[in-house]
């Protein structure tokens, strides 16, 4: 029996980080908008979009802009009815 093989199978091969959380550029990619533009959001509380603040670093997270995206689809399904 080869001990080696199953040493390596039951040991991770190194830390994996598959963070939910996304910097202000990525989180500004994923929704299509200038980052800029979510750093002011962010500034004027124009819409609820949580953050966290690490440090000087501004994270959000993916399940946050799933749910943003959602209940501005639903704003937007509204107006175009009533058109």
């Amino acid at each position: 029996m080869d001990t080696s093989k199953n040493q390596q199978q039951s040991q991770p091969a190194g830390p994996r980080f598959e963070s939910e959380l996304l910097s202000r550029k990525e989180a500004a990619a994923y929704l299509g908008i200038a980052e800029q533009t979510l750093a002011i959001w962010h500034c004027t509380q124009r819409y609820q979009l949580p953050c966290a603040k690490i440090g000087r670093l501004v994270r959000y997270k993916k399940s946050d802009l799933d749910a943003f995206i959602a209940r501005n689809m639903k704003n937007v399904e509204k107006s175009s009815r009533l058109q």
